[in-house]
């Protein structure tokens, strides 16, 4: 709409003040506002062509303060958009009661309170889009107020702190109402009945709240439904296919992260419109149905964590050409990778890892020329080398998790293994591999993760590892390794430098959640969220630890446990200033615990234990904060936490500190203990088990 050509109204431009005077920041806009005399023409500002403000648009400028109740005041205001600012406080009563607003977005704020609802005195109103997602509202969600708003079509109120149960009045006298988004509050109880009186509903997302029960019947009779989400609840139960193919316009399907039980109905292949099909994380357990190949439309079917079982030859996937993502892992799956997969072109990302497959890998896999993230692991899967050949030829792929499978099997050391030229992430760990660390993988100069943990590897760590410049996270760990610790490892860009940014190109975020641990509580959607660590634990490295180790500045988590290490531990592992998980364990070390360790205070686990130290346990820092169990094995150590005290000549090796200077070191470290413990479990828990 073009602004005025006559000046705004002196009452209006005077309400557009009074709303600039509750802000306790305006980012400028008040250079624009109070330097001109037509409102028309301020920043923000349109106007009909009769001088009336019709919308008021100040997204993302920086406001601070709270939303003043004059702007109700503008009787001709129809679009009010405040979203992604920094404004607090109440929503005024007078902007839900305007009579004259169709669109009121004030999401991304932090607005806090609770909206209240109308007065029974009200008349109808005309708001037709009400968007107040992502503030700090709180108390339940108004029931009534709806009811005087019979032009209403969609309402986002997600992410917020919002109470009680979820009202259905919006089914009532309400025949435009299409759109209603919930999700990520605190909603609790059932779903109410009623829901299937919204004739023209479509979209209904009320996920990762407290909601229990069963789907309703009622809930099927809403027919236009195109978008049905409930992920992250309490719901149970079975799905009724005879209810499930009522629901003929469904596009979107996530009830994943709750408690469903049975089968999938052989009627999801009604769904003909369907293309996102989430059930993962539940209890659904036989097989896939037959049905699902009729799902034609279908992009992603994510059926994680469940317990299906059977053979995947079951589904014949050569008419789901627009499938892209396909998530089966962890159920009972048994047989080989049926050959209908590979007639899905559009194929990006494939999950079966955690599974009971078996068999070898064909060259048909080749065909799937868009893969970029490949999981297979944590089958019975065999023929590293002639599957290595085969996954070469996919050069998209980025992420490739291959891991407990080749049982006993030798590290391919073939040099033709020449492609994975775009890969970030690998995976071949808990294969009991032979062999050597592979040169071929000195190639793969994009790899960020490198995982070989729990092999049979032998030999030294070849210093080509230098080159590899954006690696980052390396696990080495329970292998046969030898030699020292090879001086090359110092000289890694991306440990060297927190400064230095992850590959631009790296893998997109996964559509998979990337479990970590026995819980599956810990958890990544992308390698750039993971740390930056070095795990040489549990192999047979002799020799010193390089002092060059002081160069990995950008280091979180260092793990030599378990070697034949000697000699002292080098006090310039006190300028890797970020480290969170320092193990020397079980080797030969000796001399005394550096006492500059005490400045690494976002150091939350430490353990030194079985070796051969000696001297006093260093005071300060987060040291007082580690448990006993971190140095035991050392009887020459002495502390006040340990057997063996020690006497005041050995209780002060670098300098005095007072009593009080004591305690305050203590809260000190306290603090940093609850405020990075959970942080360091996470990294440590990755250090021992990784996704698949």
């Amino acid at each position: 709409m073009a602004n005025s050509t006559i000046a705004c109204l002196e009452q209006e431009k005077s309400s557009l003040l009074q709303f600039l005077a509750g802000l306790s920041h305006d980012n400028g806009i008040s250079m624009s506002w109070q330097n001109g005399i037509d409102c028309c023409a301020w920043e923000g500002i349109t106007c009909s062509e009769d001088g009336a403000i019709i919308e008021v648009y100040l997204v993302s400028k920086g406001l601070e303060g709270q939303i003043s109740p004059s702007l109700g005041e503008l009787r001709s205001l129809l679009y009010l958009n405040l979203s992604y600012n920094l404004l607090s406080g109440g929503l005024p009563e007078e902007l839900m009661s305007s009579g004259s607003i169709i669109v009121l977005d004030v999401s991304f704020n932090r607005l806090d309170g609770d909206l209240q609802e109308l007065n029974s005195s009200v008349s109808d109103r005309p708001l037709q889009v009400l968007n107040i997602s992502s503030n700090r509202f709180t108390g339940e969600f108004p029931s009534t107020t709806w009811e005087k708003m019979r032009s209403l079509v969609a309402i986002n109120a997600s992410n917020n702190s919002f109470t009680g149960q979820i009202s259905s009045s919006f089914c009532t006298g309400l025949p435009s109402f299409a759109i209603l988004d919930v999700s990520y509050n605190q909603f609790s109880g059932n779903i109410p009945p009623g829901i299937g009186k919204c004739t023209a509903l479509k979209v209904l997302k009320a996920g990762h709240n407290n909601i229990r029960g069963a789907l309703p019947d009622d809930l099927f009779h809403a027919t236009s439904l195109e978008c049905l989400s409930f992920p992250n609840n309490d719901l149970q139960g079975t799905i009724d296919g005879a209810l499930m193919i009522k629901l003929s316009n469904l596009s979107f399907l996530d009830l994943a992260w709750n408690r469903f039980s049975g089968t999938i109905p052989d009627s999801i292949g009604k769904l003909k419109r369907l293309q996102e099909f989430h059930m993962n994380n539940n209890n659904i357990s036989g097989e896939l149905p037959s049905s699902l190949g009729d799902c034609t439309n279908v992009i992603t079917i994510n059926l994680e964590n469940n317990k299906l079982a059977g053979e995947l030859s079951k589904v014949n996937f050569s008419n789901l050409h627009n499938l892209q993502a396909l998530g089966l892992s962890s159920n009972y799956f048994t047989g080989t990778i049926p050959d209908s997969i590979y007639s899905c072109s559009n194929l990006t990302w494939l999950r079966l890892s955690r599974n009971k497959l078996q068999g070898q890998l064909t060259e048909k896999l080749e065909i799937l020329k868009s893969l970029t993230f490949v999981s297979l692991s944590y089958n019975n899967f065999t023929n590293i080398t002639g599957s290595l050949h085969i996954l070469k030829s996919l050069r998209n792929l980025t992420t490739l998790l291959i891991g407990s499978n080749f049982i006993h099997e030798a590290m391919p050391e073939d040099e033709t293994i020449d492609g994975f030229e775009n890969l970030h992430v690998l995976a071949i760990n808990n294969c009991i591999l032979t062999g050597k660390i592979p040169s071929w993988l000195s190639k793969l100069k994009m790899l960020e993760l490198l995982l070989l943990h729990n092999n049979q590897l032998s030999e030294p760590i070849p210093t080509w590892i230098n080159s590899l410049n954006f690696l980052k996270y390396i696990d080495l760990s329970n292998n046969s390794l030898i030699g020292e610790i090879p001086t090359a490892l110092m000289e890694m860009p991306m440990l060297k430098s927190d400064k230095i940014e992850d590959h631009p190109d790296g893998p997109r975020v996964s559509p998979f959640t990337i479990y970590v641990g026995v819980s599956l509580c810990f958890q990544y959607r992308a390698a750039s969220a993971f740390p930056k660590m070095l795990n040489l634990g549990n192999n047979k490295l002799s020799g010193l630890i390089p002092v060059e180790i002081g160069q990995l500045k950008a280091l979180l988590s260092l793990n030599l446990s378990f070697n034949n290490l000697h000699g002292e531990i080098p006090q310039s592992i006190s300028d890797i200033k970020n480290l969170m998980g320092l193990d020397l364990s079980s080797n030969h070390l000796t001399g005394a615990i550096p006492s500059a360790l005490v400045n690494l205070h976002f150091l939350s686990e430490f353990n030194v234990s079985y070796n051969d130290l000696q001297g006093p346990v260093p005071i300060g820092g987060q040291f007082s904060t580690f448990p006993s169990s971190s140095f035991a094995g050392n009887p020459k150590l002495c502390s006040p936490m340990l057997v063996q005290h020690c006497n005041l000549a050995e209780a002060a090796p670098t300098s005095l500190i007072s009593t009080k200077q004591y305690i305050d070191k203590v809260v000190f470290a306290i603090g940093f203990g609850v405020f990075f413990g959970v942080g360091v479990l996470y990294d440590q828990t990755i250090i021992s088990r990784y996704f698949g």
